[in-house]
């Protein structure tokens, strides 16, 4: 890409073709022309995640007046440790590129700082960059993080664990378990062990029997699932199991209600496929915080999707404007 750099002498007449003139980036320091940024990518998730592809990355946010210093991490531990080190560095944005998964782990730790985050969406769902509106295509994606705008959007958070779209307890939680088990021990596809978990957890039929403490009053629930949103999702309508906004201060609280076995299979499906938001059979509370306690001393949570065994009770609250995101102006 070409930049235009104008003449600082007064321009004469006849002279107008030497008000600018046209240079290429890489002939001079990119630290003199560029804007330092750091770009964390889901190096382990799916192909074309290699050296080639960080420099073709570079490139590309080179020519958006973008330095990005790309760094390839290898599982969670190293997306959050790039981070950390991102935002330590003082660089002004830090954009992470994968799922929602990874888009989590890098903005858990740039909540509560001044720190620009742009994403590049690169995983299936991508339910966080839709709902912000941020392009999926990669190439509008990285104009959308040198050309975007900044806002604050609240994001949810559970036992001091970070959620940017939702929390769940109960039948999703456990399929991803045992599905995780199936792809390690018996080298089964991803659909195809989901498949055989959900029928695993319908033939159990499973049951959690929670007290929900919001304020001063208590709720006893027994129920297959409890699905919490970072702020409200739409249930209905053509926009069913998006979120118009992300700034409300709120948390969304949906609780199953007791469903029968084909019901339960209908749950898990779409706990799955990242639709559960659509599913209209749930109890509906929005809250700024609240408390879950169980006879269980630990249980199993998911937030964005990553599954975590967390110590009970479970305390949820928002924490309003506490991410700065580059979203399209």
């Amino acid at each position: 890409m070409h930049h235009l750099v104008f003449d600082p002498a007064p321009a004469t007449r006849g002279a107008h073709h030497r008000i600018a003139h046209v240079f290429h980036p890489e002939r001079i320091p990119r630290s003199f022309i560029l804007t330092p940024i750091a770009v964390i990518i889901n190096g382990s998730a799916g192909s074309g995640h290699d050296d080639q592809r960080a420099a073709e990355l570079r490139d590309k946010f080179a020519a958006h007046g973008l330095d990005a210093e790309v760094t390839l991490a290898r599982g969670g531990s190293e997306l959050i440790e790039a981070a950390r080190s991102a935002r330590a560095s003082g660089k002004p944005i830090v954009v992470a590129g994968g799922g929602d998964g990874t888009i989590n782990a890098v903005a858990s730790q740039l909540v509560g700082s001044e720190v620009a985050f742009g994403v590049l969406p690169m995983g299936t769902l991508n339910h966080f960059a839709k709902d912000l509106g941020i392009p999926l295509a990669l190439d509008e994606a990285i104009r959308n993080v040198a050309q975007g705008r900044r806002t604050r959007v609240d994001v949810g958070e559970v036992n001091g664990t970070i959620f940017l779209n939702n929390s769940s307890l109960g039948l999703y939680p456990d399929i991803v378990r045992d599905r995780e088990k199936q792809q390690r021990r018996l080298g089964r596809g991803k659909w195809l062990a989901a498949g055989w978990a959900t029928l695993t957890a319908l033939r159990r039929y499973p049951f959690l029997s929670l007290r929900l403490t919001v304020g001063e009053q208590e709720h006893a629930r027994r129920t297959p699932f409890v699905f919490i949103g970072n702020n409200e999702y739409t249930m209905q309508g053509l926009s069913v199991g998006e979120r118009r906004r992300l700034d409300t201060g709120k948390l969304s609280l949906y609780v199953a209600q007791r469903p029968g076995r084909l019901g339960l299979l209908r749950l898990g499906w779409r706990a799955l496929w990242g639709s559960l938001a659509q599913e209209r059979d749930f109890d509906v509370l929005t809250v700024e915080n609240m408390e879950i306690a169980t006879r269980h001393k630990r249980l199993r949570v998911a937030t964005d999707g990553e599954v975590t065994v967390m110590t009970t009770p479970l305390r949820y609250r928002i924490r309003p404007a506490a991410l700065t995101v580059v979203v399209p102006t």
